[in-house]
């Protein structure tokens, strides 16, 4: 797992925007060019992908799952999440 410090993003309200490869070789945050990118090693079937990425994305950004909300992007691999 990456050690991609996000604490800064946890404000409610922010607005945080990622790309998804799923199906990697290993769970991983890294922030590439501006881009936030999220490696997750589950397929992108019924859900699987997304719950991943979001299990990522709240250990890193410092909050609880229940306090990110994908509000763009369920079935893309761009993907932006709101910090409620």
């Amino acid at each position: 797992m990456s050690k991609t410090d996000l604490t800064h993003l946890s404000a409610t309200g922010t607005e945080i925007a990622v790309r998804v490869t799923p199906k990697a070789s290993r769970n991983a945050i890294k922030e590439e060019d501006g881009v936030l990118r999220v490696y997750v090693t589950t397929v992108p079937e019924d859900g699987k992908a997304n719950a991943a990425v979001v299990k990522l994305l709240s250990k890193a950004v410092g909050v609880p799952k229940s306090r990110l909300d994908l509000v763009r992007g369920h079935t893309s691999r761009d993907k932006v999440f709101l910090v409620l």
